[in-house]
C-alpha cells in the first residue's frame, strides 16, 4: 500500500470516529428556545399525536461512547489504520502466524500420518477408528458443509453424500479423487441464446417426457417415444448412456433412479434441458494435503454406510 492511500485511510477513519463523537455530543446538548426535558416540542401529527423532548437513556448513550472508545483503542493496538501496524505489532503473517501453524503441525501431524497408513475402508467402518471419523467430520464441517450441508444431505445443485448415489463414482479411489482434484460438471444448453442448440420447445417437452418415463413416471406415451428419438439424436446418450443410466467417467447422472440433483419436477427438468447446468467441485489437495484428504474420504464413505 502506498503512503498516499495509507494516509487517506487514516484520515478518513479518524475523521469518522471524531465525527461520531461530535455528532453524539451535538445532538444531546441543550439549545436556546428548545422545550425543557419532558415538555412537548410543539410538533403534532394526526391531530393529537405530540412529540416530547425526552433524551436517550444514559445507558444507551454510554453504549455509543463505549463503542467509539473500543474502536479507537483497537485501531491503536492492532492493524487497521493504513500501514500503521499498531502498538502491539500483531500480524497474521510472518513469524507469529507461522509459529502458531508449526505448533499445530507438531501436535496433529503425527496423528494424520498414523491414520494415513490405514486403508480408507477400515477408517470408514471399523469401531476402533471412530476418532479418525470424528476428525474427518471436523474437516467436513470446516471445508464441505457450505455446499453439502452439515448433515451431508446436500441441497439443490449440491449432491447428497448419504444416499449412495454417486455422479463420479462411489469407490474409495473415485471419492478420494473427487475431493483431491475437484470435478467440473457441465450439462449443455439446448434452448435458444448464445451457445444453445435451440432444439425448440416441442422437442424439449418431448425429451422431458422421455426422461421422466425412465424413472417410471406416468407420462404421455407418444410424447415420450418422440422424446426418446430426440434423446438419441442430439447427443444426450453421450453422457447419460443409451439406457439413461449415466456415465460416471463424465459425471453424467443416472436418469432412471429418481434421484435429481436440481429437482425432478417437469418444470425443473425442462429448465435443465433448456438452460443447461454447470457444477464445480473445488480441488482440496493443495489446501488440505494428502493425509487430510485421506481422512475426509473415510468420513464421506462412512456417511453412506450408516
Amino acid at each position: 500500500m502506498s503512503s498516499f492511500w495509507s494516509g487517506w485511510i487514516i484520515v478518513l477513519t479518524v475523521a469518522n470516529i471524531l465525527g461520531c463523537f461530535w455528532l453524539i455530543w451535538w445532538t444531546m446538548r441543550s439549545r436556546a428556545g428548545e422545550a425543557a426535558q419532558g415538555d412537548v416540542t410543539g410538533h403534532t401529527w394526526d391531530g393529537d399525536l405530540q412529540e416530547y423532548n425526552n433524551p436517550l437513556p444514559r445507558w444507551w448513550l454510554w453504549l455509543f461512547y463505549i463503542t467509539l472508545f473500543f474502536a479507537a483503542a483497537y485501531l491503536a493496538l492492532y492493524p487497521g489504520l493504513g500501514k500503521f501496524a499498531g502498538f502491539l505489532g500483531w500480524t497474521s503473517h510472518g513469524s507469529q502466524y507461522q509459529a502458531e501453524m508449526d505448533k499445530a503441525a507438531e501436535k496433529y501431524d503425527p496423528i494424520f500420518k498414523q491414520y494415513a497408513a490405514v486403508a480408507v475402508t477400515d477408517l470408514a467402518a471399523k469401531p476402533e477408528y471412530q476418532e479418525a471419523r470424528e476428525m474427518g467430520k471436523r474437516l467436513f464441517l470446516t471445508y464441505c458443509m457450505q455446499c453439502h450441508g452439515s448433515d451431508a444431505g446436500g441441497s439443490r445443485g449440491f449432491p447428497n453424500l448419504t444416499d449412495g448415489d454417486w455422479l463420479w463414482g462411489g469407490s474409495p479411489e473415485q471419492i478420494q479423487m473427487s475431493i483431491a482434484n475437484g470435478r467440473n460438471g457441465m450439462m449443455p444448453k439446448h434452448g435458444p441464446g448464445e451457445g444453445g442448440l435451440n432444439i425448440g420447445d416441442e422437442k424439449i417437452d418431448q425429451v422431458a417426457a422421455y426422461v421422466m418415463s425412465l424413472s417410471g413416471r406416468n407420462v404421455d406415451a407418444a410424447k415420450a417415444e418422440a422424446g426418446k428419438e430426440v434423446f438419441m439424436t442430439i447427443g444426450c446418450l453421450a453422457c447419460h448412456g443409451v439406457d439413461g443410466t449415466g456415465n460416471q467417467m463424465l459425471g453424467g447422472p443416472n436418469l432412471t433412479d429418481g434421484t435429481w440433483l436440481y429437482g425432478g419436477s417437469e418444470g425443473i427438468i425442462k429448465q435443465t434441458i433448456t438452460n443447461g447446468r454447470a457444477g464445480v467441485m473445488p480441488a482440496h489437495k493443495d489446501l488440505l494435503g494428502d493425509e487430510k484428504v485421506h481422512l475426509l474420504t473415510a468420513y464421506v464413505i462412512s456417511l453412506s454406510n450408516q
